[in-house]
């Protein structure tokens, strides 16, 4: 169903000079729909003075900046990042001042997906109008006394540290959201609130909300109310794309197809050849079949393009946490759609080639002609150093156009890298990434390929090394990509690894420095050993910290060069040498001393 709100706001200063009260709406740009809606009401506080522009730059610095988060972010976090730092600048100016000025109640709304996430703090209030019933989502941060409800126990600018009130919860199409400042609700009961929201109620037209705002704000000034009366109705006439939630519960509803054979058919598409079948996910190329006769040729889907269908094996198919884990992966492909990265990343599809709902639950992906890097490395492709830069940029661009995203690939190697026949190097399998909102089952297991996963994440790091012992498991980060990205080049370039190969039931061992690759490669020149050698030191402090770091590196060449990093010393390469070196001296003394007793004259 496509997106489709209808907003309506009205403001009055009533008895008042001034009106301290303002409210916001703002819809998101193209490319930015999945990011959702947000409206947002706030009642400046009179005492002190300011209490206008603190409700102002409150609101206005909220609904725009909610758009510069990343789409990955749960909303709540992307409302609590933005609000308290509003708070911490309103809470700096009053620091001196008493009584402070610049403080303001705030409520705000984001309608997102399938769902609804609700911020709050002071005596605005938000509602919910649903089949009928009228329900109040805030609670007043007042004292708790009939002479004393014009205090606030919280609001913006008070205080270092904010503690705001979050709600969330679907959203069904038909639902109102009404927000109102004290002036309005203060004078008006739960009852008459009611009975204007629900007003002309089987109205479609989008004027309906604008009308019940000015109704409600009338009313109030007829009341009497001695404030500032506002009023922000948001009617939900069409919902958004799948969220993660809703991800989920689709993931649990439908059943998971059974093991596919070439030929075989589901929801019209065609097995043409199975692709992959790593014992948790099977990989198929797929073939649209050709579309009814009676479709009309201008809007049918072009019959015989390959797709990629990715679903579970049968034997994980009522694995709960596996089908969280694809779910997942299903909702930050769609997520990515709309970011920059998108072009480094293969499209995934909502729906049928022909228009229609999937019948099971299985990814469905464009599939590129072309090959992955560990295609043609296993087919002996010798890349020359200008490939090997290309590739390396494009997957350092990539890379760090996720990492900005706050996504974590997790299991970059070559396999994953696949050089398409239009020149385009494209991310491939986003199984076990990182966002922040993976599930924990995910987030706790050891993802990644053995020979591409750096130190940090067997234990080993300089300053445990120091202390003589391993140290704890590190959950990986945007280094840990950029690490097995350098293992990746390294390989390109020699056609080895740099710490040697890691088979899936070892644990990776790090006590040697890496051989620079124009040792294996003359054609290598020193400057790209030096990146490279960078790139995937034993040392996480001595790795470049962002894909950016790395890109300049390779822009800049050999024109300017980086420092060679010095040799690890032994100790740290090996903590116990000291040990070996004290046992094999004590044996020798031994041996010595067995000899001097049994053969030489007394």
């Amino acid at each position: 169903m496509a997106f489709d709100i209808d907003i309506g706001f009205a403001s009055l200063a009533g008895r008042k000079e001034v009106n301290e009260d303002f409210c916001a709406a703002m819809l998101p740009e193209p490319g930015q729909e999945g990011m959702g809606s947000i409206v947002a009401i706030a009642d400046g506080v009179s005492t002190g003075g300011m209490g206008k522009e603190a409700a102002q730059t409150t609101v206005t610095s909220l609904v725009r900046d909610y758009y510069g988060t990343p789409e990955t972010w749960d909303t709540t976090v992307a409302l609590d990042r933005i609000i308290s730092a509003q708070n911490a600048w309103l809470a700096g100016l009053n620091r001196r001042r008493h009584p402070a000025l610049g403080l303001t109640t705030l409520t705000a709304l984001v309608l997102r997906g399938q769902s609804y996430a609700l911020a709050h703090v002071g005596d605005t209030r938000a509602y919910l109008l649903r089949e009928g019933r009228m329900t109040q989502l805030t609670t007043d941060h007042v004292m708790d006394h009939p002479d004393l409800r014009h205090q606030l126990l919280r609001c913006v600018g008070a205080e270092d540290r904010l503690v705001m009130d979050y709600t969330q919860g679907d959203l069904q199409v038909g639902d109102v959201f009404v927000l109102l400042s004290d002036g309005v609700h203060n004078v008006m009961t739960d009852k008459k609130l009611q009975v204007l929201a629900s007003a002309d109620a089987s109205s479609a037209s989008e004027g309906r909300a604008q009308r019940i705002c000015r109704q409600m704000v009338d009313a109030a000034i007829a009341a009497g109310t001695p404030d500032n009366a506002t009023a922000l109705v948001v009617r939900v006439l069409g919902l958004l794309d799948a969220t993660l939630d809703d991800e989920n519960r689709r993931a649990l509803a439908l059943p998971v197809p059974g093991r596919l054979r070439v030929g075989d058919s589901l929801d019209g598409l065609i097995v043409t050849a199975p692709v992959a079948d790593n014992g948790i996910n099977v990989l198929y190329q797929v073939r649209w079949s050709r579309p009814p006769a009676d479709a009309d040729p201008e809007t049918r889907p072009t019959s015989g393009k390959l797709y990629a269908l990715k679903t579970l094996h049968p034997a994980r198919a009522h694995d709960p946490q596996e089908r969280a884990m694809l779910a997942h992966e299903a909702w930050l492909a769609r997520r990515m759609r709309s970011s920059r990265v998108a072009g480094h990343l293969v499209h995934i599809h909502d729906r049928l080639p022909g228009g229609g709902e999937p019948g099971a639950f299985y990814l469905l992906y464009d599939w590129h002609a072309g090959e992955t890097l560990q295609q043609m490395l296993d087919r002996k492709h010798r890349f020359n150093l200008p490939q090997v830069l290309a590739l390396a940029t494009q997957a350092a661009t990539a890379l760090g156009l996720l990492h900005r995203q706050h996504v974590v690939h997790r299991d970059i190697k070559p396999a994953n890298l696949h050089q398409g026949e239009d020149g385009v190097l494209r991310v491939l399998d986003l199984g076990v990434a990182l966002t922040g909102r993976e599930p924990e089952a995910m987030r706790k297991l050891h993802a990644g390929t053995p020979s591409y996963i750096n130190p940090e994440q067997w234990g080993f790091s300089s300053r445990a090394a120091a202390a003589g012992k391993d140290g704890p498991e590190e959950l990986p980060d945007a280094q840990s990509d950029l690490f097995a990205l350098g293992v990746t080049v390294y390989q390109l370039l020699t056609g080895k690894l740099p710490y040697g190969e890691v088979l899936p039931y070892q644990a990776g061992r790090y006590y040697r420095d890496p051989t620079p690759p124009s040792r294996h490669n003359p054609e290598v020149p020193i400057w790209l050993d030096h990146v490279v050698l960078k790139a995937v030191a034993r040392d996480k402090r001595q790795r470049f910290e962002t894909a950016e770091e790395l890109l300049l590196a390779i822009e800049r060449g050999a024109s300017r060069t980086l420092t060679a990093l010095p040799a690890t010393p032994l100790i740290q390469r090996d903590p116990v040498v000291l040990w070996k070196l004290a046992l094999a001296l004590s044996v020798l003394f031994n041996v010595l001393l067995v000899y001097w007793l049994l053969f030489l004259p007394r």
